[in-house]
């Protein structure tokens, strides 16, 4: 007993310590060279194809008519955006380093590119808010599993009565 009580404390404690002195968390990685960005474009590029064969597939097997499937459909296509998104990005400020981004003050920044080009600087401002593509795209993916989900569970239901 006495040890579960120990071992109870020093959990708690870890935890706590844990929780009361955390560590940073920011939202952007960083690569640890350019082999880490080429790596990194390579996975978005093979996203990009799984999420097409995704499409693909599902058309092939006449699932899309099935409102889950619609909707995990729906899904891939926004991650394919998505993927396009931050491809572009990463490309702009990472390979080429095209764009480079200062922080003036807490709220403002300055992005300055090579070529002084004002619809450079939209397209990677706006690229930049890929989450605007992301979040869609899980939302759609878990929308359509729930429906996956709720449609097997009513066809078991059926199934097990007379």
């Amino acid at each position: 007993m006495k040890h579960k009580i120990q071992s109870s404390l020093f959990f708690l404690a870890l935890f706590s310590l844990m929780i009361f002195t955390p560590n940073p968390a920011l939202a952007t990685q960083g690569h640890g060279g350019i082999e880490g960005v080429y790596a990194h474009q390579i996975a978005h590029i093979f996203f990009i194809i799984s999420m097409g064969g995704l499409i693909y597939w599902l058309r092939q097997r006449g699932l899309v008519r099935e409102r889950g499937w619609q909707l995990i459909r729906l899904s891939a296509f926004f991650f394919i955006l998505w993927n396009l998104d931050a491809f572009i990005v990463h490309f702009l400020d990472d390979q080429m380093d095209i764009i480079q981004v200062q922080r003036i003050g807490l709220w403002k920044i300055r992005l300055t590119d090579l070529y002084d080009s004002n619809i450079l600087k939209i397209l990677y401002y706006f690229a930049k808010l890929d989450h605007l593509l992301c979040v869609p795209a899980i939302v759609f993916l878990y929308l359509g599993l729930k429906r996956l989900v709720k449609a097997q569970r009513l066809n078991v239901a059926t199934k097990g009565q007379p």
